[in-house]
């Protein structure tokens, strides 16, 4: 949601009694799936919003969601449409005190007696487990460089290999899972780079050249979609009962569970991008069996074999 979209939104929501959807949609220039989205981000963020369904039904904002916005600066206005980010993901960005001024300055309505405040109610943390603070490039320090709309040059370094220097034009930035990615276009495909692997950047004097129509949160969505697609390998497991909830919080959505497999053993399906990726199933041991297909089995046995190797029997 931009900035003016936001504040027009509640402006006609304070103005008037009720409204519908379309209307707002009208009033915005945007679709209604748009304008339905943008009221649940206001909803989530605080106002008291509420759509009902039906014959009778309408947008209707409720009292005790005042806007005080007269006091906002242009900075305070866009940082208001910097939503998902929790405190520690925007002191890494460098605005935490910019957003933390427009939310005070925007929620001024007094909250109703009856009613605990919702942030004593939510807490928002990001980061991974057992994740410490990351290295490399901050993301606060690349957002100055993002805003000017040019072209970047980046030093980048994949795992065991040398790193190569790629010119690429960026559309922004995506915080996922505890990590910041530099999302862009290179040669014309779009890419992610994890911000721990750039080891320098220098921004070109060449403006930077997007694909027609092509926006952030789409090209994002786009990239991150490919992480818990199908992938080039689907492994076929049993998983002993005790353990299913362990595989399910290790190996998350790329886990699909099947059904009751026998002998106290469930069937599941794991979805791997690569084959090498069954390295995951091994600290399961012998409480998941994988059954096919025959070079995942390989392909375990042998990892298996490595590790005993690795530790011969002590004398």
């Amino acid at each position: 949601m931009t900035p003016d979209r936001f504040f027009s939104l509640l402006l006609a929501l304070q103005s008037r009694p009720e409204t519908t959807v379309a209307a707002l949609a009208d009033e915005t220039g945007v679709s209604a799936r748009t304008v339905i989205r943008d009221l649940n981000w206001l909803r989530d963020a605080g106002f008291p919003v509420l759509m009902r369904r039906g014959k009778y039904g309408g947008v209707f904002m409720l009292p005790g969601g005042t806007l005080d916005a007269a006091r906002l600066t242009p900075r305070e206005r866009e940082h208001l449409t910097l939503t998902g980010l929790d405190e520690e993901q925007r002191r890494r960005l460098g605005v935490e005190p910019v957003t933390g001024r427009a939310l005070r300055k925007v929620v001024g309505a007094r909250p109703s007696e009856d009613v605990l405040p919702i942030g004593d109610l939510v807490v928002s943390d990001n980061r991974p487990w057992f994740g410490r603070e990351p290295e490399g490039v901050t993301p606060a320090e690349l957002i100055g460089d993002l805003r000017r709309g040019v072209r970047l040059r980046v030093e980048y370094r994949r795992p065991g290999e040398p790193a190569t220097r790629r010119t690429v034009d960026p559309y922004g930035l995506l915080a996922k899972g505890g990590r910041w990615y530099l999302v862009a276009d290179q040669s014309g495909e779009p890419r992610l780079f994890n911000l721990q692997r750039i080891a320098a950047w220098e921004p070109l004097r060449a403006a930077r050249r997007l694909r027609t129509g092509a926006r952030l949160a789409a090209v994002a969505a786009e990239l991150t979609s490919g992480w818990e697609a199908e992938g080039e390998v689907t492994v076929r497991l049993l998983i002993k009962d005790y353990q299913v909830p362990r595989a399910e919080r290790i190996l998350g959505s790329r886990l699909s569970i099947a059904g009751p497999g026998g002998e106290g053993r469930t069937a599941a399906v794991l979805r791997c991008r690569e084959l090498e990726d069954v390295r995951q199933l091994l600290p399961f041991a012998d409480t998941v069996t994988v059954l096919d297909p025959p070079e995942a089995r390989r392909r375990v046995k042998e990892l298996a074999r490595q590790i005993l190797d690795h530790y011969p029997p002590a004398d």
